[in-house]
């Protein structure tokens, strides 16, 4: 099974259970979104990954050039632990960890949500890599992934308990759209998965690939 069938699967199981005016709204934001979000704007592969230094779940700040001397980065942006698509794409990582540690990369995790919630994500969903707080979105805004979410959203997101004003520290209602890199030692990104469908995401054996073909060359 792939993440992508999971994800699918998932997908067809939530819109039968909410009510269609949910259905309907998130449908919509997701395709207005994609169809007005400019690729151009992005940083993709080729690029410097922009420095940064970001607390991770203890407060402790982490540093790009203290984990660059590790080796390469495989970053992986998430909305935040409420959401399912996140949670399920951050475990199909968790199971690939040893294959990309034994190819001496780190995996890191960032969302803009407050480090505290950070730390309910590592421990709830027993992640071992580095999980980062980008609160604000400055990194996120400085990659071109932020998705400026509508309004129509937030009795959506109230119907479900989700309090994006308590998880992030703002009531922006921004979020980044899920994007993974693969960066080198050098800090040049190497590869980049980026879709503004947050419904789709990186497959683990996809990164695995991208790995091996840095190392071959």
């Amino acid at each position: 099974m792939s993440l992508a069938t999971d994800l699918s699967a998932f997908t067809d199981r939530a819109s039968a259970r909410m009510p269609e005016e949910h259905s309907r709204a998130i449908s919509k934001s997701i395709e207005d979104f994609a169809r007005t979000w400019d690729p151009v704007n992005a940083i993709n592969a080729g690029q410097p990954f922009p420095d940064f230094s970001l607390p991770d779940a203890t407060g402790k700040q982490v540093s790009m050039k203290g984990l660059l001397a590790k080796g390469p980065l495989l970053i992986s942006f998430y909305r935040g632990e409420w959401c399912p698509y996140c949670n399920m794409a951050l475990k199909a990582l968790q199971g690939s960890l040893p294959a990309i540690e034994a190819r001496g990369v780190t995996l890191v995790a960032i969302s803009p949500e407050l480090p505290d919630r950070s730390l309910t994500m590592q421990e709830k969903h027993e992640l071992q890599f580095p999980v980062l707080s980008d609160a604000g979105n400055n990194l996120a805004r400085k990659l071109g992934i932020v998705f400026q979410q509508p309004d129509t959203l937030r009795p959506v997101m109230e119907a479900h308990g989700v309090d994006l004003k308590a998880r992030n520290g703002d009531d922006s209602y921004e979020v980044p759209f899920p994007a993974s890199y693969l960066v080198d030692s050098e800090g040049m990104i190497r590869n980049a998965f980026l879709d503004p469908d947050y419904t789709r995401r990186l497959e683990p054996s996809t990164a695995l690939g991208w790995i091996d073909e840095m190392q071959q060359r």
